[in-house]
């Protein structure tokens, strides 16, 4: 009877220990599997590249602001008798376009514009007029900037004194021929018939040209921002 006590005794005590041993070794397996889980999200983020290297450094930049004033040197002459309007034109920068200690265009950069309009005038009456803008700036690192500027004007003088002097001229001379052909009657024939000749030569006669002369200084405002970004 002692000996089939102790024997079952025994072997529940082999069957507790084998399953302590089992439960050991599961929940080793399952604290493995928790920390396996916990290296792969670790390895994600790095893969993404999320902080794994420092940022490119950022670059210069600056905005020119509506109103900044570009002073510019005209490099030929412009005049209503020989542009037409939509014509590009070049033209060199006066003054230096700063930023600080940086220099954003240097004196004698090269600037481009259009002809915004050429009128040459009428034959009877109204003077010519010109105006231009900018279009593009180059930069000290080469870029070739657009810009958009207000327009810089000029408009011929008035040609009325010139035109009555003709007429009064032709009209002297008239009377003097009529004069010499007729007497006093000839000379009012003669003089009537030199103004209206004075006047057809005035009337199909267009007036001075409008002109813009080379080295001329002209100051333009910016009429819209621009970003430049350093090279």
């Amino acid at each position: 009877m002692n000996r089939v006590f102790l024997y079952l005794s025994t072997a529940a005590l082999a069957t507790a220990l084998i399953g302590c041993e089992s439960a050991m070794i599961e929940g080793g397996s399952a604290a493995n599997g928790e920390e396996g889980s916990s290296d792969g999200a670790s390895s994600g983020v790095a893969s993404s590249g999320v902080a794994s290297s420092p940022g490119q450094p950022l670059m210069k930049a600056t905005t020119l602001e509506p109103g900044t004033q570009l002073h510019v040197r005209t490099t030929n002459t412009l005049s209503t008798a020989s542009v037409r309007s939509g014509e590009a034109f070049a033209a060199t920068l006066e003054e230096p376009i700063v930023d600080g200690t940086w220099v954003i265009a240097v004196k004698g950069s090269t600037v481009r514009g259009v002809i915004a309009n050429a009128d040459p005038g009428g034959k009877v009456k109204g003077t010519a007029s010109l105006s231009v803008r900018l279009t593009q700036i180059q930069t000290a690192d080469g870029q070739n900037i657009d810009i958009s500027t207000n327009q810089y004007g000029v408009q011929a003088r008035s040609s009325q004194k010139k035109d009555a002097k003709k007429i009064g001229i032709a009209s002297g001379v008239g009377a003097a021929i009529g004069a010499i052909a007729g007497g006093g009657k000839g000379a009012a024939i003669g003089a009537g018939a030199g103004a209206g000749a004075g006047t057809a030569a005035v009337v199909t006669t267009r007036g001075e040209a409008a002109v813009i002369g080379s080295e001329s200084i002209l100051t333009f405002e910016l009429t819209e921002p621009v970003r430049i970004q350093k090279n």
